[in-house]
């Protein structure tokens, strides 16, 4: 069975992120880069399958610029067998994304396809869906628990009333949620054995892929700064200030 992981370079989640100087989007000069967050709990439950021989090629493919390949090799550091990168500078829209992957698929015919269920930076919660829409098949979104047998996968999903439980028919698509797993570290001889496994480059017109921008970034701000809260003498002053001054109450 071979399990095709999306993979996506954002900026690190210890990063304090800062708009550039013109508010026209994010400052990501010198800045530190790393896997979502997400997507890494994804590669690390596709390494797992691999592990328990459900799996047996783990494909990591991200879409981004040429410096995402440290990404891929990161993925492939923690298990995954090879990489692919769509290479493109511009910053594509989940649609433009799924387009490409589900163009990956079809060429690589993956049995599951996992996902993290958001990126950190953009916080769209689309791309895995959207992927499922091109293909035509089954997803199951924001997974804490994922087991596959007799070609079926069995996924729960934490919902608001507690936990779901789903069967899906392969191939599929399974987006990762924090309580999936805890990934591994990249331990320095996986690292140096990353750095000889194959990738492969492509771009989006090689793909027959159209990226085409269909919102505008109109500017990036930081949000407004919270006053100081005040601490008062009584319940009386309280209500005082919270019908004078703040005017919530009458």
């Amino acid at each position: 069975m071979k399990v095709l992981v999306a993979v996506k370079r954002v900026v690190d989640y210890n990063v304090k992120v800062r708009p550039k100087a013109d508010n026209t989007d994010v400052d990501l000069a010198n800045v530190k880069m790393s896997i979502n967050p997400f997507c890494e709990i994804a590669v690390e439950e596709a390494v797992r399958l691999k592990e328990k021989g459900v799996a047996t090629e783990v494909v990591a493919v991200s879409v981004g610029a040429q410096q995402s390949q440290d990404q891929l090799r990161n993925a492939m550091a923690l298990g995954a067998d090879r990489g692919i990168l769509v290479t493109t500078d511009e910053a594509l829209e989940p649609l433009a994304i799924a387009k490409c992957l589900k163009a990956i698929c079809d060429s690589e015919a993956p049995d599951i396809i996992l996902m993290g269920k958001q990126a950190i930076d953009g916080d769209n919660n689309q791309t895995g869906q959207m992927l499922a829409a091109l293909m035509g098949c089954g997803q199951a979104t924001f997974a804490s628990e994922l087991s596959i047998a007799d070609g079926k996968a069995t996924v729960i999903r934490e919902v608001d009333g507690g936990l779901q439980t789903l069967a899906l028919e392969l191939p599929a698509i399974v987006t990762a949620d924090l309580r999936l797993n805890e990934p591994r570290y990249a331990s320095l001889p996986n690292i140096m054995k990353a750095k000889k496994k194959p990738l492969d480059t492509t771009t989006p017109a090689d793909l027959g892929v159209d990226v085409a921008a269909r919102t505008k970034l109109l500017g990036v701000e930081l949000p407004a700064e919270r006053q100081a809260g005040i601490k008062v003498e009584d319940v009386a002053q309280l209500v005082e200030k919270l019908k004078n001054e703040a005017k919530v109450i009458s």
